[in-house]
């Protein structure tokens, strides 16, 4: 009988070719059931100096279902830790893309981060794409925000309730929205 539980989500099936380079390592896999992105592991030993990136192999390659991408995200422990993430993120293996998989990891740390073959450096996670056409208008509908961007609706939180009890709990009800001109 199996012991581990079923899971709410429908996988779907994504060929792997464990790459000569791959050879001994483990295939991503998910690092707890509730986990969204399996770790990928580094295929190669290298050391990412401070301020520079680098493509690190990961010894496979794969044949993602047609409708299907893969994003490479970072791993949130090394960002914290290390100062050390993906680039580019998140990046996106298509389905005709046979090559080998690598990760773009960039060093904003001040010091060296060296990176051994079999560590996790990443996480991959399946995602269903949408197509899109595009229709060229002459104009655009008019919305309350408009062409305001980057930034446009400031950083500060009007949101703070400094009557929140000791658990922290706060009421949302006192919630200011702001508009673009404000």
């Amino acid at each position: 009988m199996n012991s581990t539980p079923a899971h709410p989500l429908n996988p779907i099936e994504i060929a792997i070719q464990r790459l000569p380079n791959g050879g001994g390592l483990p295939l991503p896999a998910y690092a707890s059931y509730g986990a969204a992105g399996m770790d990928v592991v580094a295929a190669e030993t290298l050391t990412i100096r401070p301020g520079t990136r680098y493509a690190v192999a990961t010894g496979f390659a794969m044949a993602i279902p047609a409708g299907y991408e893969v994003q490479v995200r970072p791993r949130s422990g090394l960002a914290l830790k290390h100062g050390i993430t993906c680039l580019n993120t998140p990046g996106t293996i298509d389905s005709d893309y046979r090559g080998e998989v690598k990760v773009i990891l960039a060093n904003h740390s001040d010091e060296s981060f060296e990176v051994k073959r079999g560590d996790r450096i990443a996480q991959l996670v399946p995602a269903a794409v949408q197509r899109a056409t595009f229709a060229e208008v002459v104009t655009l509908d008019e919305t309350e925000r408009g062409t305001g961007g980057f930034g446009s609706t400031g950083v500060e939180s009007d949101a703070v309730d400094e009557t929140a009890d000791a658990a922290g709990l706060a009421s949302l009800s006192g919630i200011k929205l702001r508009r673009p001109a404000e």
